[in-house]
């Protein structure tokens, strides 16, 4: 990665003299190596001290062209990572412009330090009509549904023990972004003398919490006396102990395992024991496994009372004993609903899942086999080119497949898939094979969540790729020229059918039970007349990017191409048009 080198300054080399020094030097204690921002004058003083103080290094500084790409970002490293890492916003404007991707981070419950800054709070120092504007009352409120912790400190002592505070507060399970804004004045702020700098290495308190032995017991008894468990992985960790972990424990129990495309991978889709492929919403299939089970034991799994009541509305009432561990209530409130609906469960381990999967391997239950009749059907394989739809048009199936044979034998990690992406085209061996969707649903994500991900990767020798929609990549596109500014290899792929899709199967749906036509469905969704010429914006944006593919035959070569221009250390774009009909069908 490039690093960007202040001029003639060594850190150490200067003294601590303002605010915005303090602030600068208890950052570099704490375990952040990046900061992304979009430069703004309502941290003018800390921008200062990070460069001219702390000499641009841990953390740091990320150019984003966007506070959504710079909260992205930081998301995408979290994915991988599991760590937080740094975002500055400026003043309320940035707020309102990072909300999405706040939220997003916020739903999929991952680490973040979020730095704001605002104008004066004292009024007698604000400048005329710029300070008066980018100046709140209560600056947090913005995002405080949806934050873990926020706080606006009135003096640099207060703000050194605030972020400290706020860093130990995002790390702890269950992790979300947290907020501290600093007043500018703060910032600038002379030091009479150095303050005490918290000493932020005696916090070695754990960032989660294993069950009680009671809770590990009572799951031992249920899962002892079962015949046919089911296992539902969630928000898992990317730790491969962990992966192993949760494998050795399906096969200890013989119990059946379904994940789901909405997080990374937590299982290996090829085992026998994971005989569904994972979806978004709940398949017939994977609900017949629900219905049968006498013991089903969730580990955060992602709106548990949803999918038991999908189950049922395919006609399989679940009558199983239900287990369900997660600490996901600590940040359930009235405004979000991303808690959904009351869980009916039978016993709630409120501990972190991995832990819970350690605690009851260290019991050394003997392995029982299962008595499970696994459905007779073989799910279908996704639909790819169909006969008198010409030979050169390219479904989504194409594309996966022909993406895979890309990748060869070298690792790669999917970042992102879109809506159309089959499940039975993963094939994930490792928890950094697939790191799932963005928790908020919210379309622009992707490219910002990919950068983020490239830059936790980079010298891992595990490729990023992300597959991303047109109008993910629109929304959200020049996110990726941070990752050509600082030279991260990166591989893009647009899945192009030049529509909001989804929304188009909504229509269609509507119009057909309203008894209207539906072949207008396609009117307010199509993305053309003109069609955006998006490998000419990523070129502009610094990434190496082909004419748009159009034909099956061509989409090989194109992507053998680009994974090793990626490999090599480029950051590339390809365009694949894809056939809007080969996308699958989703109720999003």
């Amino acid at each position: 990665m490039r690093a960007e080198d202040p001029g003639d300054v060594e850190r150490g080399g200067i003294a601590m003299e303002w605010g915005s020094d303090a602030l600068a030097e208890l950052l570099s204690r704490l375990d952040l190596r990046y900061l992304a921002l979009v430069p703004g004058s309502s941290y003018r003083g800390l921008h200062d001290s990070l460069v001219n103080y702390n000499g641009n290094r841990d953390p740091q500084l990320l150019v984003c062209l966007h506070e959504e790409h710079a909260v992205a970002i930081a998301h995408g490293y979290a994915k991988v990572t599991g760590r937080p890492m740094a975002v500055a916003i400026h003043s309320n404007v940035g707020l309102m412009h990072a909300t999405m991707a706040i939220y997003n981070a916020y739903c999929d419950r991952v680490p973040m330090l979020i730095i704001g800054a605002t104008g004066p709070v004292d009024a007698a120092r604000r400048r005329p009509w710029i300070d008066w504007i980018h100046t709140s009352a209560d600056q947090g409120a913005l995002i405080r549904a949806y934050a873990k912790w926020d706080d606006q400190p009135a003096s640099v002592e207060a703000a050194l023990d605030s972020l400290a505070r706020a860093y130990s507060i995002t790390r702890q399970a269950p992790s979300a972004p947290v907020y501290v804004c600093l007043d500018v004045s703060l910032q600038e702020q002379p030091l009479p003398a150095p303050p005490a700098i918290p000493d932020v290495r005696r916090d070695r308190s754990p960032r989660s919490h294993g069950p009680d032995a009671a809770a590990v017991a009572a799951t031992l008894e249920l899962l002892r006396d079962a015949r046919r468990p089911l296992f539902l992985l969630g928000r898992l960790s990317r730790d491969e102990r962990d992966w192993d972990r949760r494998v050795a424990l399906a096969e200890r129990y013989g119990a059946l395992v379904v994940s789901d495309l909405k997080n990374g991978a937590a299982f290996p889709t090829g085992h026998p024991l994971h005989p569904m492929p994972p979806s978004i919403f709940l398949p017939a299939a994977s609900a017949e496994l629900i219905g049968a089970a006498d013991v089903i034991l969730g580990l955060d799994w992602v709106d548990l009372a949803g999918t038991l009541a999908a189950a049922h509305g395919h006609g399989h009432r679940a009558q199983a004993r239900i287990i369900s561990c997660t600490t996901d209530s600590a940040l359930h409130n009235g405004w979000s609903k991303d808690s959904f609906g009351r869980e009916p469960v039978d016993l709630t381990v409120p501990a972190d899942p991995d832990l819970l999967v350690q605690a009851l391997l260290a019991s050394d239950e003997p392995i029982k086999p299962n008595e499970w009749a696994l459905p007779g059907s073989t799910p279908p394989s996704p639909a790819g080119g169909a006969g008198g739809l010409g030979d050169s048009a390219i479904f989504m199936h194409d594309l996966a497949g022909a993406l895979r044979d890309a990748f060869g034998d070298e690792p790669a990690c999917l970042v992102r898939v879109p809506l159309g992406w089959d499940g039975a085209d993963l094939a994930a061996t490792h928890p950094l094979d697939f790191l799932g969707m963005d928790g908020g649903a919210g379309i622009g994500s992707g490219p910002g969540m990919a950068v983020g991900a490239a830059l936790a990767l980079e010298g891992s020798g595990r490729l990023p790729v992300a597959v991303l929609g047109d109008g993910d990549f629109l929304m959200g596109g020049t996110a990726v020229w941070t990752a050509a500014h600082y030279r991260l290899p990166l591989l893009i792929v647009v899945a192009n059918n030049a529509f909001f899709y989804n929304d188009v199967v909504h229509q269609e749906r509507i119009a057909g039970q309203r008894q209207r036509p539906a072949r207008n469905s396609w009117i307010g969704q199509a993305i053309s007349d003109p069609e955006p010429d998006l490998p000419a914006m990523a070129r502009s944006l610094g990434l190496q990017a082909p004419d748009q593919v159009r034909d099956r035959s061509a989409l090989p070569a194109a992507l053998a191409e680009a994974v090793a221009a990626a490999r090599s250390g480029q950051c590339v774009l390809v365009d694949v048009q894809v056939r809007p009909d080969g996308y699958l069908s989703v109720s999003g």
